[in-house]
């Protein structure tokens, strides 16, 4: 098989769209990858849906595994470098045979390490196809993060004291105490993207070092060492993002980018001093989790739409309003890809640039240098762009400059703080937006939130409360007739609860997996820019959404709570 093949077979199965697969396809030609491994990399297609097509094109059964099942015994089969290498983990173990999956079973490599285990071990092979989350959740096994840290802190054994490490980490020595604290970090940063956290905290406290880390919005601690350890991993976390040692008296930015899981992962550093020595935060910035397209974002077919319609657009601006940890990004990044293409010029200006996009270009603004949002927006326009996304609207400058982008024929894109979408009209006024060209520049508002998204294997159904009912049956009565009459939710209305399972391999416990955005989208209209132009109030602008039939958070939310995405009482806190 192909990669042509199982590209083409996608396309006839409607898994992926004809210019998506020619796009990937020159894609990979010209990066020299795979055009498989660019497909899950992107998130152009279901991954599950691509292993089942493997499965009819080779002939070769896909299966599901459960981690629980590959026991040590079968791990020490095929060693976790090997496994990695080739993409082949161990499921089971009969008296004369072992079945093993594969994400290629086609791989000759592969097959020829197999043939050596089962010649080695004297057993026949069986083989299932399966997923690159398969893979990730069982190597997940081969070396559990407590344990490396653990096992690198016996190895350094008694720790001397700070300063005595500090020295010898500053003068550069190549001490016995060095591997151990390389390994701790490596350690740290692998564990980070296998549980797909969007943070590490690295914080001194007065008698142990804490290591925590950011999954699903929630701070969990990942490991604890002991205090006299703590400068010496800051100082290797500093060492990697070219931070000056010697400084710890004022915080530092910098950034460094690694291959994990054969992927390349930035990860970005902010130093902050406290009384118990310097803090570290990292924002890990994985293109394979951060960067989704549209259709992955949780947009209803209603708003959907609307934004297709938005970004297709040959000039005008489309804001994206939230608060701080929103998604907001996200979106962004959605939209670029979405436009993305060889007859635009996109060029963006982002502080600081958090995932590099191919055949966009990305500048980070740089304020102590004079290169801020306003003076980068002029340099912009000298460039010839098509599309221009400016990270934030942060003041009246680069509010006038966008505005004016706005209306010279360019599509930019770019985000406001706002409590929604109908904020962000009154705000571009606040900035010394003239009202008149609001209607002539301003396509659309976008305003989101983000709440944790309920397990599937661990979720359950139940009626709701009376209050909730009532709150129910009121938003579904205020839908647009398009969207009402597509329901099959019936009063009275049911909605789910997380009930967590210690057991569970898909949430490990905690009965939510991800986060899932909710939205509200507010378009410009000729209405609207009368309403504007009239000396508008609140209500008014209110009174706009009813008529646009503009389905709010709150809205969006509780239709996502039905269908069993979210909890409804989470939806509801994130949208009074």
């Amino acid at each position: 098989m192909t990669d042509q093949e199982l590209i083409q077979a996608l396309v006839q199965k409607g898994l992926l769209e004809g210019a998506s697969a020619k796009k990937l396809l020159e894609e990979a030609a010209l990066k020299s990858r795979s055009p498989e491994d660019l497909l899950y990399e992107e998130r152009l297609a279901d991954e599950v849906a691509v292993a089942k097509a493997k499965s009819e094109l080779l002939g070769i059964p896909y299966k599901k595994i459960d981690p629980a099942s590959v026991t040590d015994d079968l791990l020490s089969l095929i060693s976790r470098d090997a496994s990695r290498a080739y993409r082949v983990i161990p499921i089971e173990r009969r008296k004369d045979m072992l079945i093993v999956g594969m994400l290629r079973p086609d791989n000759l490599p592969a097959q020829e390490m197999l043939r050596f285990i089962a010649k080695r071990e004297r057993v026949s092979l069986g083989v299932y196809i399966v997923t690159p989350s398969d893979l990730a959740t069982v190597w997940r096994r081969y070396a559990p993060y407590r344990s490396e840290v653990e096992a690198a802190v016996k190895e350094i054994g008694t720790p001397r004291r700070t300063d005595d490490l500090m020295v010898t980490l500053e003068e550069g020595g190549g001490s016995a105490d060095d591997a151990p604290i390389i390994k701790i970090v490596a350690s740290t940063l692998r564990e980070a993207v296998d549980l797909r956290a969007s943070d590490i905290h690295i914080e001194p406290q007065h008698a142990r070092l804490r290591i925590r880390f950011r999954i699903d919005g929630d701070l969990q601690e990942g490991a604890s060492v002991p205090s006299a350890l703590s400068q010496p991993l800051i100082s290797r976390v500093k060492v990697l993002s070219r931070l000056r040692l010697d400084e710890t008296r004022v915080p530092q930015d910098g950034r460094f980018r690694t291959v994990i899981g054969g992927r390349d992962i930035d990860f970005r550093v902010a130093t902050f001093p406290t009384p118990s020595g310097e803090k570290v935060a990292l924002r890990v910035l994985d293109p394979s989790t951060g960067l989704k397209g549209l259709q992955e974002l949780g947009l209803n077919e209603h708003n959907a739409r609307i934004l297709e319609e938005a970004a297709g657009a040959p000039f005008g601006m489309i804001l994206i309003t939230g608060p701080t940890g929103s998604g907001k990004s996200t979106t962004l990044y959605a939209m670029l890809q979405r436009l993305n293409s060889d007859k635009v010029n996109i060029v963006t200006l982002e502080d600081p640039v958090e995932y590099f996009m191919d055949g966009v270009n990305q500048s980070q603004v740089k304020p102590e240098i004079g290169y801020d949002f306003a003076s980068g927006l002029r340099q912009i326009l000298r460039q010839d762009p098509d599309i221009i996304m400016v990270g934030e609207i942060r003041d009246s400058e680069t509010a006038g400059l966008a505005v004016n982008a706005a209306l010279t024929g360019h599509l930019m894109l770019s985000t406001l703080h706002t409590n929604n979408a109908i904020g962000v009209v009154p705000r571009l006024i606040d900035l010394g937006v003239p009202s008149f060209l609001l209607s002539s520049s301003l396509n659309l508002m976008l305003a989101q939130r983000l709440v944790g998204k309920l397990c599937p294997e661990c979720k359950r159904a139940a009626p709701a409360p009376d209050e909730m009912q009532k709150i129910i049956r009121k938003t579904v009565e205020k839908l647009p007739e398009e969207i009402k009459s597509k329901l099959s939710f019936k009063s009275p209305y049911e909605v789910y609860h997380a009930e967590p399972n210690p057991d569970c391999k898909t949430c490990k416990g905690k009965g939510t997996r991800g986060r899932v955005a909710i939205f509200e989208i507010f378009r410009m209209t000729r209405e609207l820019g009368e309403v504007i132009n009239k000396g508008f109030s609140e209500n008014a602008l209110m009174d706009e959404t009813v008529r646009q039939g503009m389905v709010d958070m709150r809205a969006d939310g509780i239709l996502k709570a039905l269908q069993g995405e979210v909890m409804l009482e989470e939806v509801l806190r994130e949208t009074e």
